[in-house]
């Protein structure tokens, strides 16, 4: 039987005791931290924690929590509220929506604000908040606090500003190399670590079984034909790209690769280096066409003709180049061709039949589709229509137009199984509280380590569950597995020597069976 966190502000038996929850809080209640756990495994209980001990110590203290997006601090205070005993008006969400005056008065009255991070660096920045009382910052997603981003700026302003500053950092993926990891750790004023992944023996029990396939298909020769002639003209870029620095083989140049020389050519270019004109409209160039061939290879028809189309109204230099070239305009008419005779992406096939099949095994099963492009959403969604038993919908993000109540209504009847299909962008990756499902599809490998950890954790959060990964043979899909694979190893391999093993387990919370009262 599970035993429960036991504290005056914890509403009894709500909130589940897990030892290694409670072990990283005996590390967070005594410095700033940062603690990596991969997504359903608990980031936000050790925060509530937290909250209740930094409550208990600072009476009159309050209680910071950041998220990137308003729908993920609105299930924040859903989630504290859940849990933490005090009076519901004492929790409050801030938005940019609000009068400056209107805020000021929350941050004076309130006790838990939860706000994007935006907002609370303009308010910062116009003093419309002191963080003096604030006794805990909690930083959600903190992989994002790099470049321009206001969490630096907020965590800096607090550290200097707070009479009792605490900070915890969370996160899934905070980065694949030291460096970046280093650079979050140093923008966020932390300085310790703390990781468990699904393999530690005292996560293990918690952490749902997952079952990983990865199913092939290959390109058909029309495609192939189309990859020839735009990979043609790459190549053909690419040597000239020799004459400006490109020091890389051809065939092992990535888009990384490009992008690092288009910077270094900008830079150049603003610092008087006049030449650097042809060499950026060159590269510019092979960068256009690197994403034409990944789009055919791991998309298809249709999101390339979108591209096409985009490239046609582009009027760059570097695109009108390409959108004059024989091999580039032959390879435009073959893909139209191609659209009008219902050509599809061999993906588009074998996802229907695992659609299917799952439904057929288990018709209440509930299904997650991960694609990078709202091209590709519709196309699928589109598809599944198709399969018996199949009631999918798009989940896309704001930027596509969708409004948030839209959004929130679409995971509900998704909950309520109106709908047994979720076809998402990215926005279905990071935060937003989408019921865990059986089956989770890739229709891509993504290179990133993050997105790829966040989309595995929307399935089998309660039961048994499967991933497939959906990967075109002898095309970028494959490199993409394989960077995300290695990258993922890294990372985790960096964070478990940046917590050390040798650190001392608190025995107060062997001791306590459950109970916080031995940390105040």
């Amino acid at each position: 039987m599970d035993e429960f966190v036991k504290h005056r502000l914890i509403k009894s038996d709500t909130l589940q005791a897990r030892l290694y929850q409670q072990e990283i809080l005996g590390r967070a209640v005594n410095e700033n931290l940062l603690v990596v756990l991969p997504t359903g495994l608990g980031k936000t209980p050790i925060a509530i924690m937290l909250t209740v001990l930094r409550l208990d110590r600072h009476r009159e203290g309050k209680i910071l929590v950041l998220a990137p997006t308003k729908p993920l601090t609105n299930q924040h205070r859903t989630s504290f509220m859940k849990f933490i005993d005090i009076p519901e008006e004492r929790f409050q969400v801030v938005t940019g929506e609000m009068k400056p005056a209107e805020r000021m008065g929350i941050y004076e009255e309130k006790q838990l604000i939860f706000a994007t991070p935006q907002t609370i660096k303009n308010d910062l920045e116009n003093k419309t908040i002191d963080m003096k009382d604030f006794s805990l910052l909690v930083v959600d997603e903190a992989h994002h606090a790099v470049g321009g981003y206001a969490y630096p700026y907020i965590a800096s302003n607090y550290a200097e500003t707070a009479k009792n500053p605490r900070i915890l950092a969370l996160s899934a993926s905070p980065g694949a190399t030291k460096e970046k990891i280093d650079e979050i750790c140093e923008n966020l004023g932390v300085k310790a670590v703390d990781i468990r992944t699904e393999a530690d023996a005292d996560v293990r029990q918690y952490a749902q079984e997952k079952e990983m396939v990865i199913e092939f298909v290959r390109l058909p020769p029309s495609f192939i034909a189309i990859r020839g002639m735009i990979n043609d003209v790459y190549l053909k870029k690419l040597k000239t790209l020799k004459k400006f620095g490109l020091r890389k083989p051809e065939k092992l140049v990535n888009k990384r690769d490009l992008l690092g020389m288009q910077g270094e050519f900008m830079s150049q270019l603003r610092n008087g280096a006049k030449s650097s004109f042809a060499a950026i409209s060159v590269v510019t160039q092979c960068i256009k066409l690197e994403h034409a061939i990944g789009l055919l290879e791991t998309q298809g028809i249709r999101p390339l003709i979108d591209y096409w189309e985009k490239m046609k109204k582009d009027t760059s230099k570097a695109a009108r180049i390409l959108m004059n070239d024989s091999k580039i305009s032959a390879a435009v008419t073959m893909t139209y061709t191609m659209a009008e005779r219902g050509s599809r992406h061999p993906k588009a096939g074998k996802l229907c039949s695992i659609v299917g099949s799952e439904l057929m095994k288990k018709p209440d099963t509930r299904i997650i589709i991960f694609a990078n492009y709202r091209k590709s959403v519709d196309d699928i969604v589109e598809s599944l229509l198709n399969v018996e038993g199949a009631k999918p919908v798009r989940f896309v993000g704001q930027k596509e137009g969708v409004t948030q109540k839209h959004q929130i209504e679409t995971i509900r009847r998704f909950r309520d199984g109106d709908y047994n299909t979720l076809v998402a962008t990215s926005v279905g990756e990071e935060g937003l509280d989408i019921p865990s499902a059986n089956l989770a599809i890739f229709y891509e490998p993504v290179p990133s380590p993050l997105r790829s950890i966040q989309r595995r954790g929307r399935v089998g959060r309660a039961d048994i569950g499967k991933v497939i990964m959906l990967i075109t043979e002898d095309t970028r899909d494959e490199g993409y597995y394989w960077t995300s694979h290695h990258r993922e190893k890294s990372m985790k391999r960096i964070l478990k020597g940046m917590k050390g093993d040798d650190e001392a387990k608190p025995d107060t919370v062997l001791k306590s069976k459950g109970s916080l009262k031995d940390f105040c």
